[in-house]
């Protein structure tokens, strides 16, 4: 299927730039600009980490104030 798109100079040219370094045409690299935009999203495998802890008397309730937080986060 053919599509018209207005393409701003400034991005055309380094479109071209682009194409010629990877020595390929520049309708290569705008269809796999639209490929990649479509895919789905790749899920990232979590890190195991460590929730920081504050202790509250009643768990769940708690408001930390900033300060205990950057204690919690940023503490070594």
């Amino acid at each position: 299927m053919r599509a018209t798109i207005d393409i701003p100079d400034e991005t055309f040219r380094r479109l071209k730039v682009k194409a010629a370094h990877e020595g390929v045409a520049y309708r290569q690299i705008v269809l796999r600009a639209i490929d990649h935009e479509l895919s789905p999203v790749e899920t990232k495998i979590a890190r195991r980490f460590i929730v920081p802890v504050i202790p509250s008397r009643n768990p769940g309730s708690i408001n930390p104030t900033q300060e205990q937080l950057d204690d919690a986060f940023y503490s070594s």
